[in-house]
């Protein structure tokens, strides 16, 4: 069946890839002691230092832009905006290494829509939708027309950060080995099981190897940073205005430290948390998914015989949910095509639908067919979870994302010691927790070294940054966007809350999250910290 390009967004835009035994780590520059970037001015000093001359100057060409790349995603070339405006594509060239500005460079591929009213243009609003791994130039479009309301006074601007997409992007393992891996048990049972998954997430790592080895050491968010501000400058503008979600909240917030003069007006909406490791991050989610798993039971059971699942009260839906799985671990069912619905794939299923409650019901009628021996809607969401096409071939969503976070966490876990945190997982949630467990094995024997524990974004002097949290978000719980204000540092972070479902605030629905965020990136009116929106 077609997926949902909405959907398909909504899941790169998330870091839920670490539920596959693929990811689970998450760069930056030059780390102190403490295990993370120097918070002296002096670092913003050496990343600014770094920007060659000549590529700040270069002249990008736009033309229309063609279908994505297979890389990117796939499809087809992005529709005309309401009023016949064009998306637009270039490239743009950074160094691949800033410690040697006049080295080798690669290029990023970089897509806009101009401003609809040219005499009041501000600028350029640049976007990042997460992952990390999520094109920037294949999600963009299939947003655009939420966001044109802002496009009335800047050029919306995204882009394929590095290692992603049409941006030197990481390749791994071909088509029919990651259709094998995804099918695969992300959870061992025993001792055969455990070296069959360990043997498996060296064989990954030693392909990420082979086919992106010159690029792996680059691709952190801290060069993706340096990225942007290479941007900002090539396109124009003296300030950088930012719309971050997701992962790309955690990369705003490193931009804001490097280069906390530079800050724009600038949002960032579904907040990683800046003050945990990759353990945490991934404990955290495990809860998140939970929580979103429970309410989406709960509404389950209130609508009584509306709901297909079977259970009169939230804890019996969700033992029918479970219930599956366990039976999908014994016997697969009919998916689509010659392919099997597993367990593995059930569960990245049901995680899919959990983004957005808009997703319910395809959560509620993919459990229940898949429960009458049809895997087909559950296999499908978890392929676009998964960045796979209806064709048979994937992008390079999981591959980006696992080198961007093993370049960023410095955490590598041996067999024991994953082990031993299992128990911690599986109580924060039952259903995703193991899954989320055993990612965080992802970096182990990664060829390249972490950069930090967790990513310095304080911002003294920086320009107001609107940092926005949503209490039912499973990706990146709540509490992030109160940590990521703190860290910001007083003046900076503005903390508002989005009371509702699903990962991001800003395309929710909410009358008032869009007035508040236009009022800031349009006006420059900051909203009063600790604003409620339902």
């Amino acid at each position: 069946m077609r997926t949902s390009p909405a959907l398909r967004a909504a899941a790169l835009a998330a870091t839920v890839t670490v539920l596959l035994p693929l990811t689970g780590c998450s760069d930056g520059g030059d780390t102190d002691t403490a295990g993370r970037s120097e918070s002296t001015p002096r670092a913003a000093e050496a990343a600014a230092a770094t920007t060659p001359a000549g590529l700040a100057s270069q002249q990008l060409k736009w033309t229309p832009c063609p279908a994505p790349s297979q890389a990117q995603g796939g499809g087809s070339a992005p529709s005309p905006l309401p009023g016949g405006a064009v998306w637009e594509c270039s490239f743009m060239n950074v160094p691949l290494d800033y410690a040697e500005p006049d080295g080798d460079t690669i290029e990023l591929a970089l897509i806009r829509a101009k401003a609809i009213d040219g005499k009041r243009r501000i600028g350029s609003l640049i976007f990042n939708f997460g992952g990390p791994g999520a094109s920037g130039v294949a999600t963009l479009p299939a947003f655009g027309t939420e966001y044109d309301k802002l496009r009335t006074r800047y050029d919306l601007v995204s882009f394929d950060p590095r290692g992603v997409g049409r941006s030197a992007g990481v390749e791994c393992e071909d088509d029919a080995q990651l259709d094998a891996r995804y099918e695969g048990d992300g959870t061992p049972d025993d001792a055969a099981e455990e070296k069959a998954f360990t043997e498996d997430t060296k064989t990954y790592v030693a392909a990420c190897e082979k086919n992106s080895g010159k690029e792996l050491p680059f691709v952190g968010t801290t060069n993706a940073a340096r990225d942007m501000d290479l941007m900002r400058q090539v396109l124009g503008d003296e300030k950088l205005y930012y719309f971050g979600i997701s992962y790309g909240t955690e990369l705003g917030g490193v931009y804001a430290h490097l280069f906390p003069g530079k800050v724009g007006r600038s949002v960032l909406d579904a907040v990683v948390d800046p003050t945990e490791d990759a353990e945490q991050s991934s404990l955290g989610q495990a809860e998140g998914f939970q929580l979103a798993l429970d309410n989406f039971a709960e509404d389950c059971a209130d609508r009584g015989d509306a709901c297909k699942l079977p259970g009169s009260t939230a804890e019996e839906v969700e033992q029918g949910v479970s219930g599956l799985l366990d039976r999908l671990e014994e016997k697969p069912v009919p998916g689509i095509g010659s392919r099997k619905l597993t367990q593995t794939q059930a569960t990245t299923g049901i995680a899919a639908a959990l983004y957005s409650k808009e997703t319910w019901p395809l959560l509620e009628q993919g459990v229940d067919e898949a429960d009458g021996g049809n895997g087909a809607l559950l296999l499908a969401l978890a392929d676009s979870l998964n960045g796979r096409s209806e064709d048979g071939r994937y992008d390079n969503s999981a591959a980006a994302n696992t080198a961007i976070n093993c370049a960023d966490s410095k955490e590598r876990f041996t067999l024991d010691e994953t082990k031993e945190k299992l128990p911690a997982f599986h109580d924060a949630s039952p259903v995703f927790g193991d899954y989320l467990g055993w990612g965080l094995m992802a970096c182990t024997g990664w060829p390249v070294a972490g950069a930090w524990d967790t990513p310095d974004v304080s911002a003294k002097g920086a320009a107001p940054v609107l940092v926005i949290g949503n209490t039912g978000d499973p990706a990146t719980p709540y509490a992030g966007a109160k940590a990521m204000a703190e860290e910001l540092g007083e003046g900076v972070g503005v903390e508002m809350t989005y009371k509702g479902e699903g990962h991001g605030a800003y395309n929710s629905g909410s009358a008032c999250v869009q007035k508040a965020v236009g009022g800031y990136l349009l006006d420059g009116k900051v909203p009063d910290a600790g604003t409620v929106c339902g």
